[in-house]
């Protein structure tokens, strides 16, 4: 079973289960109505040894700032503001020391530059590598709540940045060279909070999510969520520089917002977000009503069965 494949289980599962007042899975964050036209925004984000860090390529102080980076990356994605988290982490002997300090600077240095408490968590012992789990909470004004849900037929698809660092950066540190800016750029990724919120309060904005398993997993949810196709111009995603284009599209942890904006209001939302935030949206696509994702190259439609990072 694939990891989508478990979510669609739990989901399947759990989904006779009373929902309390949240709205559960299937986005970035659940959501919790307060009453007053504001909610709270819950996600959580697991880090295992092995599988998303090796201590022997990243930093304690890094991997603090990263545990803490992706779970506001998800706020953001939904129109969101950071306010507190829950931080749960298990820890072999060997980094019960020294070590766990430095994580917990890295951890308390971003948490103070986006003004975001910590109020509780777990610590326990583990026999094998650290396990970090982070719970983020958020809050929002329901008109400011963006879903993958809201993309229709004819929206513009964008990228709030470049794609492929991440990934590029991974191959260079599981080949030896870890003091690339690729791989500097994995280590340490950057949400965009001030973009998520300020996206939020655009009504062009139909649909939002951050790109963590690659542009090719990540677009699917939205088509799912929206019952929508989506057509990726390749010759307009955003490579960053000396990254191929299939890693740009395939390869995860970029935590770049993808949105889709309606086609009216689209050339002024790029317009608007460059003199904001002196950088590009950059449109790679369209949403279709095929319910099919199709690469295509000027127009014409590839045959290319790529996907995105899965976690197992």
């Amino acid at each position: 079973m694939t990891e989508f494949g478990f979510i669609d289980h739990i989901r399947e599962r759990f989904g006779s289960l009373p929902d309390n007042g949240f709205e559960g899975i299937g986005d970035d964050c659940a959501v919790l109505p307060l009453g007053g036209g504001e909610s709270l925004l819950f996600t959580a984000d697991l880090l295992t040894e092995g599988v998303h860090f090796l201590r022997r390529t990243t930093s304690a102080r890094e991997l603090g700032a990263k545990s803490l980076a992706v779970n506001l990356s998800d706020i953001a994605a939904m129109g969101g503001r950071p306010v507190a988290t829950l931080l749960s982490i298990a820890l072999p002997a060997d980094a019960a020391g020294a070590w766990a300090e430095e994580f917990m600077e890295g951890y308390r240095s971003l948490s103070e530059e986006f003004g975001v408490a910590l109020i509780g968590g777990d610590t326990t012992a583990s026999e094998g590598g650290v396990t970090v789990n982070v719970t983020a909470i958020g809050r929002a004004a329901d008109s400011c709540i963006k879903r993958r849900s809201g993309a229709r037929p004819g929206d513009v698809l964008l990228t709030a940045g470049v794609l492929g660092e991440s990934g590029a950066g991974l191959r260079d540190l599981l080949e030896g060279r870890c003091d690339t800016p690729h791989a500097a750029v994995h280590r340490s990724p950057r949400p965009q909070v001030a973009e998520g919120l300020w996206l939020g309060t655009r009504d062009e904005v139909t649909a939002m999510m951050d790109l963590s398993d690659g542009l090719a997993s990540d677009v699917r949810h939205i088509m799912e969520r929206s019952e929508v196709g989506a057509d990726i111009d390749l010759e307009r995603i955003p490579a960053a520089p000396g990254v191929d284009l299939r890693t740009a599209a395939c390869a995860g942890e970029d935590y770049k917002l993808l949105l889709c904006a309606s086609e009216a209001g689209a050339e002024g939302l790029i317009e608007a977000f460059r003199t904001r935030f002196g950088t590009p949206l950059y449109p790679i696509g369209r949403i279709t009503g095929s319910r099919e994702l199709r690469w295509c190259d000027h127009g014409t439609p590839q045959p290319l069965d790529w996907q995105g990072f899965h976690h197992y």
